[in-house]
């Protein structure tokens, strides 16, 4: 069963139009596409901003019934596996049906699997059936981007790791043992933790060194960090967490408190995210959460580290 991403429609235009407007790649799908789109062998370059990168070569290119891309490079700025493309192949198959041309649209490889199914199949719909098609039938596609798909992509790449709890503790008592994070975090921690403007260092040997300064410190309510420097042994990208801000809010809930935690900026399409994301919840959920319950976190002791 072929579960790779496919869509077809009909024309009335004739095959030879339909092949020249495929490869009109500028006209229908980017109009910042560089390279070669209309030749056997020839590369072309995609981009959009941030959020996405590739790189095609052109394998097959039949004349009025086929065209073949290879995906050589990939990049998304909204998936885990940033590459997710590479390999895959990019197939426009035009055929005769009765008095119209049919094309089929393949992407090869494109499969419900990937995290990047949903936002990719959505804007090769609308690309394809939609810009493609309106390029073929009166000779103007939309090739910018579609704002909705973009977005879609961008809301992806904004996710941001976030847990909460709730305690029978007054706001002071939370705010007290938020920073206390000797208490709950690590002992290794040097500077201050409790007070605006402050700068302290988390050092965890061979796997992640970062410095935070306390950006927003209002008591009873909200303390945020931002991180300065960050580098994490474990990710190629060592410093991912560099710019990131760590958010801890304190609301009333009726006679208890809640508290909570959000990472912003450590989003699902970090390599760090899920190690990260576990970690945090256990500093926070547990380590912290019985700081505040009972007196007696579990932060890490010098040179060790919860992994």
């Amino acid at each position: 069963m072929n579960l790779s991403y496919q869509t077809t429609f009909t024309v009335d235009q004739s095959p030879e139009e339909v092949f020249s407007a495929i490869n009109n790649v500028r006209g229908w799908w980017s109009q910042v596409v560089e390279g070669h789109t209309d030749r056997l062998g020839g590369e072309f370059h995609y981009r959009y901003q941030d959020v996405h990168r590739a790189t095609f070569t052109i394998t097959e290119f039949v004349p009025g019934q086929k065209v073949v891309w290879h995906v050589l490079d990939n990049y998304f700025n909204f998936t885990k596996d940033k590459s997710e493309w590479v390999g895959t192949d990019v197939v426009f198959e035009i055929a005769r049906s009765g008095n119209q041309t049919e094309v089929r649209f393949t992407h090869v490889g494109l499969v419900p699997e990937y995290e990047c199914y949903d936002v990719c199949s959505n804007a090769w719909g609308s690309y394809i059936s939609r810009s493609l098609r309106d390029l073929i039938t009166t000779g103007k596609g939309q090739p910018n981007p579609i704002e909705e798909v973009v977005n879609q992509a961008r809301q992806m790449s904004e996710q941001h790791y976030t847990t909460s709890f709730t305690v029978n503790q007054s706001a002071e008592d939370v705010f007290a043992a938020v920073n206390n994070v000797r208490g709950w975090w690590s002992e290794d921690l040097e500077g201050h933790t409790d007070k605006l403007g402050a700068e302290f260092t988390f050092h965890a040997p061979d796997l992640h060194h970062s410095i935070q300064q306390i950006t927003e410190f209002v008591p009873g309510k909200k303390v945020v960090w931002h991180v300065l420097e960050s580098h994490i042994s474990f990710v190629q990208d060592e410093a991912e967490w560099e710019g990131t801000d760590i958010i801890f809010e304190i609301i009333p809930a009726g006679d208890r408190t809640k508290l909570q935690f959000t990472h912003v900026g450590l989003a699902p399409a970090l390599e760090c995210y899920e190690k990260c994301s576990d970690a945090w919840g256990f500093y926070i959920n547990r380590s912290l959460f019985n700081l505040i319950n009972s007196g007696e976190g579990e932060p890490n002791q010098k040179n060790t580290l919860v992994q």
